[in-house]
């Protein structure tokens, strides 16, 4: 959870520990028709940037 906590504060280390974790399958995701795609990989890492620092800790589940 610290990890997270630090990555929603927008600390650099910890939002590349979020994407190093995620690697293998955002490379996975990033193959079609049996061809790896960099431009898919980028823009799942983007995505993922993005959903961490829009994350609220504070909702109620």
């Amino acid at each position: 959870m610290e990890i997270i906590e630090q990555a929603v504060a927008e600390e650099p280390e910890a939002l590349e520990a979020v994407i190093r974790h995620f690697s293998g399958y955002i490379r996975y995701l990033s193959y079609r028709d049996g061809r790896y795609n960099a431009d898919i990989q980028e823009r799942l890492e983007s995505k993922l940037m993005a959903a961490v620092l829009t994350f609220r800790f504070d909702l109620n589940v």
